[in-house]
């Protein structure tokens, strides 16, 4: 028979299971809501300390048929070189300057690793409405232009289950 006066003690204190009541993330409203569906992966980015070796590593190593050249993006503190494959792309980041949020992130991992996923979303401003209104975070006002040209925002991580997610509207045309 088990003795229960032999529990250790944060078994035996009264709503010891008891969790924080939290607002539900997907009100009544927002499930009316079909302004915007999430549309497909875009592209995973991964950040790395050497351009020019990761672009090699893809294009020869991992055999993909077409690897862009190394664009500059100072507007975003960046430069870019997408790796095509097919149905989606590896978007490979690089540092633009000392200022640039992928220099930060490769001082915390010095071997480059995955940066963020990016989402396609038709309408970008109906999305950030109603994502808003489920308290996901975004890391800016308003969209900014991304390297396809089109309006991308980015999402805070800790309300994306620790992954940076960037949104990106579709392209119409």
């Amino acid at each position: 028979m088990l003795n229960t006066l032999s529990r250790p003690a944060i078994f035996s204190r009264p709503g010891w299971l008891v969790r924080p009541v939290r607002r539900p993330l997907v009100t009544q409203a927002v499930q009316a809501s079909a302004a915007w569906k999430l549309g497909r992966l875009n592209h995973v980015a991964i950040a790395v300390p050497d351009m020019n070796q990761a672009s090699l590593f893809w294009k020869h190593v991992m055999q993909a048929e077409r690897v862009s050249e190394s664009v500059p993006m100072p507007e975003h503190g960046v430069y870019t070189v997408f790796v095509e494959l097919g149905n989606t792309k590896i978007e490979l980041l690089h540092p633009y300057g000392d200022k640039s949020p992928i220099a930060s992130f490769l001082a915390k991992n010095q071997a480059g690793g995955i940066h963020h996923i990016c989402l396609e979303v038709p309408d970008i401003h109906a999305a950030l409405e109603t994502l808003k209104a489920c308290r996901v975070r975004p890391l800016s006002d308003k969209p900014k232009i991304g390297a396809h040209g089109l309006p991308v925002v980015f999402l805070h991580p800790k309300d994306c289950g620790g992954v940076l997610v960037e949104l990106e509207e579709k392209d119409r045309a």
